[in-house]
């Protein structure tokens, strides 16, 4: 990958050699690896069996995960926060294993569309939850730096699964309590 950004840096013009970018190509690849690194992620290592028993089922929301990602179009950020609820069946996840399972799945050349979708359906089949609801909202680099120029767009996609879809007010009450309706 080294010898790619190299050969980049010439045809933008550059000089790899010069002093501010003679070990450039080498972070870009450190980058990119970290980045990208949901590619070599497994979804049942990154669970790690936290399930725990649950005496009830009641909603459970973790808002306000940041999410980092690139777009697959572009290779430009795209950031935002993601939101989580669902009602377990039997069992509770660990709530930090929530915001890795988002961390897997930004860590790769991405659409916001499939990131949400990919969040809302392992959690539903992992988990075994009566229903799960995934929103995530995210400004892309794509859309303010080059092509339109928006610097104030957000992009809002969700993803409803089992009860969150099928009950209007299970999902009602998500979004609420998440703060996208009033």
């Amino acid at each position: 990958m080294e010898e790619l950004i190299r050969k980049l840096l010439v045809e933008l013009g550059e000089d790899p050699e010069r002093e501010g970018l003679k070990g450039t190509p080498a972070r870009v690849e450190e980058s990119y690896k970290f980045l990208t690194r949901g590619y070599h992620q497994n979804i049942d290592d990154v669970l790690n069996n936290a399930f725990f028993t649950a005496e009830d089922n009641h909603m459970i929301i973790v808002k306000d995960i940041e999410i980092y990602s690139l777009c697959e179009h572009h290779m430009l950020p795209f950031i935002g926060k993601c939101h989580i609820g669902y009602i377990p069946e039997k069992k509770v996840i660990g709530v930090s294993k929530l915001a890795r399972v988002v961390d897997m799945y930004a860590r790769r050349l991405q659409i916001q569309e499939r990131l949400t979708n990919q969040i809302a359906r392992v959690l539903m089949d992992k988990v075994g939850a009566q229903g799960v609801g995934v929103v995530i909202e995210a400004q892309h680099l794509c859309m303010m730096m080059r092509g339109v120029e928006k610097q104030n767009s957000k992009m809002i996609t969700s993803a409803m699964h089992g009860s969150f879809r099928s009950q209007m007010a299970t999902r009602t009450e998500f979004l609420r309590l998440i703060g996208t309706v009033g």
